[in-house]
């Protein structure tokens, strides 16, 4: 009784700590820490790139090799963005500038006037090469031209990237050879339209985001082509809205003007139209750009923005829904709003997103409206930073700071590989994907750096630029500099458009915290649901969320965790339905090893044989070629959950505990305060072995403050361990990644003959108690939905369910104990159908 009433202490305590943390500011140390953090973050991906792809396109991670196109294997249209043109170095170059590296801006200048050549027969996307290396030759163009003076080491610059921008933009005109003026989706960049006779629909995006680089070109070079066709493209895009909404479908035919897909929202395929729209304004004193856009606007707050949630809906029929779901893209838009003076309803859509990210560590490419996963994938998108960085400079809340933590964070312990970040495949599992994008050093790493740094720390002065959807920086002065009117002018037939041409930012009566604390009760934060790979699952708030869907987390001798799911103990039927989908998402990500999620296991060299190891997900990463040695020695205690007693015997060696009482954490932290150099922890659960249990990577609990590596051995390497140091107590082991250990010193064993334990042979009865859980579950999403949707279900009750218990290494069925209704007895009758989960590397 004492424990839960400590239990339920701790519970209230963490609720009030959470609601008082909006007060909280950062210290000055702590962001100066986390804007050097950032830093490092940038240069670790560049120059994983530069040594290990560069000069090819974007880099592979996982691979550590360069992508380039018609060389790597095709990926369709993904592939549209390659060019053999250096992105990723013409993408990041003005990220050199930002954070002062004025030698290698320089050094990575001349790379790119010598080696990147536009004459190739490749057919490549109008709008990311508009976006990404036109808009990153001008971007540095104006930052090298405006820091040459003050500069010596770029003073011998003298425009030769306006000249590589020009000769590009030249390749790109052909693009806008249409009845409609809107450009194709597609051009070759050296025979223009050849091959492309089919080519008829683009997205409005790849057509409205193209008025910033090519005005900005027109102006610097003072050739008013460019200009001219953007501006006709802008103008017949705004003829062909819908009228009576104002709003924009997101596909369209390029010959006739005719909408092709109809569903209107503002994120993929609509985005950065809108996001031009308004930045056409404000780079260029257009007012028209300010009318149309602040009408578009009106109708979206009016028919797509429900509260802090912006779902797509039928341009033609705006009070019809056209999906349920919401993509990852449209975390640009409260960074808009900012822009606009918009700030309260930035603040809450911010808030819904960062409640999403909370849930599933980051944003999936694709959720919907109660935050479930519609599509997992994430390529490390900056928009949701985009959107931090602008709220906290309008608001100055230092809750964007602590957003911003949590995001780096994340991005360090679940995408950093030895070869740069790779992108998440799927945000349940983690799984990684042999991807980095540019637009991952060109903007995610750049709006860290700019949230965590101040304005003294950056050479330019913010104020006096624009930052394109691809966070380029393009002066203001430009809309005075060379300026060039607009190919067609229009008739804004709004009568209250006067009123919106005089919108300033104004935030001084805003105060965010009290934007968003309504905010999280209503999105149901504090019982947010945790993400289903939760490490470690001790976390007070995580477990009273997990009560509230029916499920109960039990904490077994050897120190494993059981989750047991019982419908009807649910708060709410829409709570057990959230519950079984936790469940049946837990189920997935337990049946993959660590290792096919992007773990590097470890190897531990006694004596001459290699004992495979999991790492940590704290602490120091053991990768490469990096070698530890030294000699282990057993703590006292031997859980290492209290304070070393023994730490003369620890200090400067290897502090061996058991698994087993408390987080591996903790353990790693008490070897660490006594000493020790580095901690290896030993299985508690009987003859366990890799062999027959794949490995996995010990969890952390949510600091950072381990600095020490750990490794984890199983039971039968551990008793091969203790053996060998009973023999001789002062012998010396080797750690390090256990591809490379095997490789140095196992005869045969090479690059492509080096065998790797990730996964155990799977038991042959694991089939069908696969097959019977997902019979169970099955079973129960029926039922569920049958009660969500007050139908009545057939009365006929005849199959017995048994209790299924799933764990890393096997399913076992266990004997069944009750008879339970398949399709009659509803929640009510279902206190026996239940399901157990346990996740071995919790504790």
């Amino acid at each position: 009784m004492l424990f839960y009433r400590t239990l339920l202490i701790f519970i209230l305590t963490i609720i009030c700590v959470s609601t008082e943390e909006d007060s909280l500011s950062m210290t000055k140390a702590e962001r100066q820490s986390l804007r050097e953090e950032s830093r490092r973050m940038f240069y670790h991906a560049y120059n994983a790139y530069m040594d290990n792809a560069y000069p090819a396109d974007e880099l592979m991670p996982l691979s550590c090799k360069g992508r380039w196109r018609g060389v790597t294997p095709s990926r369709g249209d993904m592939d549209d963005v390659l060019g053999n043109f250096s992105l990723t170095l013409v993408d990041s170059l003005d990220m050199l500038a930002i954070i002062g590296d004025f030698s290698e801006f320089s050094r990575a200048i001349k790379l790119v006037i010598d080696d990147v050549r536009f004459d190739h027969d490749i057919i490549v996307s109008v709008f990311e090469t508009n976006i990404r290396m036109l808009g990153g030759l001008l971007s540095a163009h104006v930052l090298a031209t405006s820091l040459k003076n003050d500069v010596p080491v770029l003073q011998w610059y003298d425009g030769e990237l306006l000249a590589m921008a020009e000769d590009l933009g030249k390749r790109l005109l052909p693009a806008f050879n249409t009845s409609t003026g809107i450009p194709h989706g597609r051009v070759n960049l050296k025979h223009g339209l050849r091959g492309l006779a089919d080519s008829r629909e683009t997205c409005t995006a790849c057509a409205g985001t193209m008025i910033l680089e090519m005005a900005a070109l027109s102006r610097l070079t003072g050739n008013p082509v460019f200009e001219e066709k953007a501006h006709k493209a802008m103008d017949r895009l705004w003829k062909i809205r819908h009228r009576t909404s104002d709003l924009m479908g997101t596909v369209i035919n390029i010959h006739n003007g005719d909408w092709v897909r109809k569903d209107s929202g503002v994120g993929a395929g609509i985005d950065s139209y809108y996001e031009y729209c308004l930045k056409a304004y404000i780079l260029l004193g257009d007012e028209k750009y300010l009318a149309r856009f602040t009408r578009h606007y009106n109708a979206i707050m009016k028919y797509i923005s429900r509260g802090p949630i912006m779902l797509a809906v039928h341009m033609h029929r705006p009070h019809l829904q056209s999906r349920n779901f919401m993509d990852a893209l449209l975390a640009f838009w409260p960074g808009l709003q900012v822009l606009l003076g918009d700030v309260r309803p930035a603040v809450e859509t911010h808030e819904m997103l960062y409640q999403v990210m909370q849930r599933h560590t980051f944003i999936p490419e694709a959720f919907t409206s109660d935050f479930q996963v519609h599509w997992g994938q994430h390529p490390l998108r900056p928009e949701f930073l985009e959107s931090t960085y602008f709220l906290h400079r309008a608001t100055g809340d230092d809750h964007y700071l602590r957003v911003g933590k949590t995001v780096l964070k994340a991005l360090q312990q679940h995408t950093r590989v030895p070869c740069g970040y790779a992108a998440v495949n799927d945000v349940r599992t983690r799984v990684h994907e042999d991807r980095m994008d540019s637009f991952v050093l060109a903007e995610t790493f750049k709006y860290l750096y700019m949230l965590f740094g101040e304005d003294k720390d950056l050479p330019i002065k913010l104020e006096d630029y624009v930052l394109t959807t691809e966070a380029h920086f393009l002066p203001l002065s430009l809309a005075t500099d060379g300026k060039n009117g607009s190919y067609l002018s229009i008739t804004i037939d709004d009568e209250d458009e006067d009123k919106y041409r005089k919108t300033c930012p104004n935030t001084a009566s805003l105060v965010a915290e009290k934007v968003r604390q309504p905010m999280r009760q209503m999105l149901g934060s504090t019982a947010a649901r945790p993400p289903a790979r939760l490490r470690p699952l001790n976390d007070p708030r995580h477990i009273n969320a997990l009560s509230d869907m029916g499920i109960s987390v039990l904490t077994l001798p050897d120190g494993r965790v059981q989750l047991l799911y019982t419908i009807n103990t649910a708060k709410s039927l829409k709570d057990a339905a959230e519950g079984l989908t936790f469940m049946k998402e837990m189920f997935k990500w337990n049946t993959l090893s660590d290792s096919e999620n992007g773990v590097v296991a470890a190897g531990v060299k006694v004596n001459e044989r290699i004992l495979p190891g999991g790492p940590g997900h704290f602490g120091k990463d053991i990768t490469g070629s990096d070698r530890i040695t030294g000699n282990p020695v057993a703590v006292d205690p031997i859980d290492a959950c209290t304070p070393i007693v023994n730490k003369n015997d620890i200090a400067g060696k290897f502090g061996m505990a058991i698994r087993g009482q408390c987080t591996f954490a903790q353990k790693v932290r008490h070897i660490q305060e006594a000493g020790g150099t580095l901690a290896i922890i030993l299985d508690n659960v009987k003859d366990s072995s890799h062999e027959t249990t794949a490995l996995f990577a010990m969890s952390g609990d949510g600091k950072d403050d381990i600095e020490i590596p750990a490794v984890f051995l199983f039971t039968l390497e551990g008793e091969y361990l203790k053996q060998a140091i009973a023999e001789n107590p002062n012998i010396v082991v080797t750690i390090g990644e256990l591809k490379s250990i095997k490789k140095q010193h196992e005869v045969g064993c090479d690059n492509d003959n080096c065998e790797i334990i990730t996964n155990p042979a799977a038991v042959e009865s694991d089939n069908a108690s696969y097959e019977h859980l997902k019979k169970v579950l099955g079973q129960l999403v029926s039922q569920i939905e049958m009660s969500l949707t007050n139908e009545e279900p057939s009365k006929t009750c005849s199959e017995e369910i048994q209790h299924v218990q799933v764990s890393k290494d096997k399913f076992v069925n266990e004997e069944a104990r009750s008879k339970a209704c398949t399709t009659n007895c509803g929640v009510e009758d279902n206190d026996n159908v239940k399901n157990i989960m346990k996740p071995d590397d919790d504790f």
